[in-house]
C-alpha cells in the first residue's frame, strides 16, 4: 500500500551509508532523496534486472518499500540485503515486515537476533521479557467493534477529531492539488463532515489548507482555536540536499482562530523549529496541556511524544518528554489525550502485531496494547474516543479498505468480566485459612496473579467471562491443592479450595502421594511430579527426623532388566529432586524395583488400570515418623 500519511509518520533515509552510491544508482538515489519512492523502486528494480543489484540496491529497495508499507516487497528485499549485512536496525525492520505479513514465528526469530545485537534497546528488552506476546494480543478480549465509513475514498483518509458534532480528518482526495512524489497522491488537506449526515465531506473553510500537506487537528475547549500540522515549506524553511538537488521539509505546528464560520489568523507555533519536526497535536480537556510528537534532539527514539503547558496568554511552558514508559527507540506518534486523561498513541516500538499499533496508558503509568480489532498487522493510528459514549475513530491501511488509508468508526464494548472469589479452608474443620499462597494461571499455563488469602481465607481475581483459570493454594503443614474455574456469565463466582492437613498423607509407615507420572521411557521429573514431591518435602520439613526410602516400580511390559534400569533412574531422579529442595541427602534414598513387586499379580494379562496401579512410586518411612517419635 502507498500511504501518504507516512509523510506524517516516517522521515527516514536508508540505513546504509550513502558512500555505497555509485554512478549507476544516481537516478534512483535522486528519487529516493526526494521521497519519490514509487519512482525510486522502479529505478532500483531496473538495476537488479540488468545485473547491477548489490547490497546497497537491495537495501534501498527494502527501505523504499518499507516507507510506503509495501510489506511483501519490503520483506523480500530486506531478506536479500541481510544475506551480506547484519545491521541491527535493518534486522528490526525486517522482523516488523515479517510480522506485518503474518509470519509471526519467523519474525520472532529475527527479533531474537536483533535482541542479541542490541540487548540494551528497550524493544529488545521488552521482547526478551515476553517473546510469546502475540497470542495474548490476538486471543485477548475484544474491547471494541469497528465498522467502515462510507465517506472514505480510494485516496488516503485518516484522523478523527470530533468537535461540536463535526468530524475533522486529513485526506488526499482533493484532485485539484498537485500529486506528491512519495506515492503519487494529491497533497493532504483538512476536511470536515457533519456526523449526523455523514454523506459528503468538505474542505475546512478559511486559511487552514495550503498548497502543502496539512495533517491532524485538535481544538480548544471553546472551539474557537484549532491546532494543526503543516509542512515547513509554507514558512520557506527546508533542508537542501545540493548533491541530490532536493529540498526536504519539516513539520510545524500552527493554530488558527475562528472568524465567524471560517478559520483565519493562522500563525506558526513557537514550538516549531528549523532543526526538527513537531506534529500530531492533541489538547487536554481543559485546554491547558498540549501533547504532540517530535523528533527533537534528546528524545528516546525516532519520534517521541511530548507535552507542554498552554498558558492563559497562549504562550507555552517547558516541553516535557513523556519518558521511557511511553517512548521507545522506535516511533511513538499520533497522541490523543482523552477526557479521562488516558493517553492513546501509536507505536512501532512497543510489542504489537506489526506496523504501528494503538496503545494506551493506565493509571499506574503502564502501556497496554489496544488489541484486535483496533490493531492489525498493518499501520493503525489516529485513535480518538469519547470516553462518555465509548464512540470514536481509528485509521488503518489494513487489507479490505477502500483506499490507501481508511477511517473506521469504533465503539467500546461492554466487557463481560467475572470476579472469581476463592475461599480456602481446612478440609477437616472447614475453617478459613489465612496466608495461603495462591497462584492463578490462565488457559495457557501462564501465571496471571500471585497473592495471599486474607484473614477470611479469601482471594479475588477478575477475569473475562469466557476464560478458564487454575487456582493453586500452598500453605505450610497442608497439602497443596488446585481447583479450576471454567468461566461464568455471573458478576461474581464463588469457589472453595480445600486444603488437607499434611498429616493425612501419612498412612501407617508410608507417605501416600498421587502417582508420580513420568513421560514414556523418561526419568526426568515433570511438573506434575514436582507438585506431588513438594508434598513429601513439606512433610519431611515438618518432621525433621523423618527418613524416607523411595521405591520406584514399573509394570510388566518390557524386559525385566530394562524395567529395573528404568525404575532405578526414576528413583534417583526422585531422590535428587527432594535433595534439591533442601532435604539432607542422608534422609532419603531410592531403589528401583522394576516389575519384581507388583501390587496386583496379573502377569502379562493385566488391564490398563492394573498396569497403572503396578506402575507406582512408594515412599516408606524408615524412621522419624510421627508414630515413631
Amino acid at each position: 500500500m502507498k500511504n501518504l500519511k507516512i509523510f506524517f509518520t516516517l522521515i527516514l533515509m536508508s540505513s546504509l551509508s550513502l558512500s555505497a552510491q555509485n554512478k549507476a544508482t544516481q537516478d534512483a538515489d535522486k528519487y529516493f532523496a526526494k521521497y519519490e519512492f514509487v519512482d525510486a523502486i522502479e529505478a532500483y528494480a531496473k538495476l537488479v534486472e540488468t545485473g547491477k543489484g548489490d547490497e546497497y540496491v537491495y537495501a534501498q529497495l527494502a527501505e523504499a518499500n518499507y516507507n510506503i508499507f509495501s510489506t511483501t516487497e519490503a520483506e523480500k528485499w530486506y531478506a536479500k540485503a541481510l544475506e551480506s549485512n547484519q545491521d541491527p536496525d535493518m534486522i528490526y525492520k525486517y522482523s516488523q515486515m515479517l510480522k506485518a505479513n503474518g509470519k509471526y514465528d519467523e519474525s520472532n526469530k529475527w527479533m531474537q537476533k536483533f535482541a542479541e545485537l542490541k540487548p540494551k534497546d528497550d524493544r529488545a528488552k521488552a521482547f526478551k521479557e515476553n517473546p510469546d506476546y502475540i497470542p495474548s494480543i490476538l486471543e485477548g478480549e475484544k474491547l471494541y467493534e469497528l465498522k467502515t465509513l462510507e465517506f472514505n475514498t480510494e485516496f488516503s483518509d485518516y484522523g478523527g477529531t470530533v468537535k461540536d458534532g463535526v468530524l475533522y480528518f486529513a485526506s488526499a482526495r482533493n484532485k485539484s492539488r498537485r500529486n506528491y512524489g512519495w506515492n503519487e497522491e494529491p497533497f493532504l488537506d483538512v476536511y470536515q463532515i457533519v456526523l449526523l449526515d455523514a454523506q459528503e465531506a468538505d474542505l475546512i473553510s478559511g486559511d487552514v489548507n495550503s498548497r502543502y500537506h496539512e495533517g491532524l487537528t485538535t481544538f480548544s475547549p471553546d472551539g474557537n482555536t484549532v491546532y494543526f500540522s503543516r509542512e515547513s515549506f509554507f514558512e520557506g524553511d527546508y533542508e537542501k540536499n545540493k548533491q541530490a538537488k532536493t529540498k526536504k521539509s519539516l513539520l510545524y505546528l500552527y493554530k488558527a482562530n475562528k472568524v465567524g464560520d471560517t478559520w483565519g489568523n493562522v500563525e506558526v507555533l513557537s514550538l516549531s523549529d528549523k532543526e526538527y519536526s513537531v506534529k500530531s497535536p492533541s489538547l487536554s480537556k481543559d485546554g491547558k496541556t498540549l501533547y504532540f510528537a517530535s523528533d527533537m534532539p534528546g528524545g528516546k527514539g525516532l519520534f517521541d511524544i511530548y507535552k507542554v503547558a498552554v498558558n492563559d496568554d497562549g504562550t507555552f511552558g517547558v516541553v516535557e518528554n513523556l519518558g521511557d514508559k511511553v517512548n521507545t527507540e522506535g516511533q511513538e506518534m499520533f497522541p490523543f489525550i482523552s477526557d479521562k486523561d488516558i493517553l492513546y498513541f501509536s507505536s512501532n516500538g512497543h510489542l504489537g502485531l506489526g506496523g504501528l499499533d494503538v496503545f494506551h496508558t493506565t493509571e499506574s503509568g503502564n502501556v497496554v496494547n489496544a488489541g484486535v480489532p483496533v490493531n492489525s498487522n498493518a499501520d493503525d493510528l489516529a485513535f480518538t474516543i469519547d470516553e462518555e459514549t465509548g464512540k470514536g475513530f481509528v485509521s488503518s491501511n489494513r487489507e479490505g479498505g477502500k483506499g490507501n488509508d481508511d477511517i473506521y468508526a469504533l465503539k467500546r464494548l461492554e466487557p463481560c468480566n467475572v470476579n472469581v472469589i476463592t475461599t480456602v479452608v481446612d478440609n477437616k474443620t472447614n475453617n478459613p485459612l489465612a496466608g495461603v499462597e495462591i497462584t492463578i494461571k490462565d488457559e495457557s499455563g501462564r501465571v496471571v496473579s500471585s497473592q495471599e488469602t486474607n484473614n477470611e481465607g479469601v482471594v479475588e481475581y477478575t477475569v473475562s467471562c469466557d476464560k478458564s483459570l487454575e487456582i493453586t493454594g500452598i500453605l505450610k503443614d497442608y497439602i497443596s491443592n488446585s481447583i479450576t474455574f471454567s468461566g461464568s456469565k455471573e458478576n461474581e463466582y464463588a469457589l472453595q479450595l480445600n486444603l488437607e492437613p499434611i498429616e493425612t498423607l501419612i498412612v501407617d509407615d508410608k507417605v501416600v502421594l498421587n502417582p508420580i507420572l513420568f513421560d514414556f521411557d523418561k526419568s526426568n521429573i515433570t511438573e506434575q511430579g514436582a507438585f506431588e514431591l513438594d508434598k513429601l518435602v513439606a512433610i519431611m520439613i515438618k518432621y525433621p527426623e523423618m527418613v524416607i526410602l523411595a521405591e520406584s516400580h514399573t509394570d510388566s511390559r518390557g524386559s525385566a532388566s530394562y524395567n529395573e534400569k528404568l525404575s532405578s533412574k526414576r528413583a534417583k531422579s526422585t531422590v535428587q529432586y527432594v535433595i534439591s529442595k533442601g532435604i539432607d541427602a542422608s534422609r532419603i534414598s531410592g531403589i528401583g524395583k522394576g516389575e519384581s513387586e507388583p501390587k496386583i499379580d496379573c502377569g502379562t494379562k493385566c488391564t490398563e488400570e492394573e498396569f497403572q496401579t503396578n506402575r507406582r512410586s512408594e515412599f516408606i518411612i524408615t524412621s522419624g515418623g510421627p508414630s515413631q517419635e
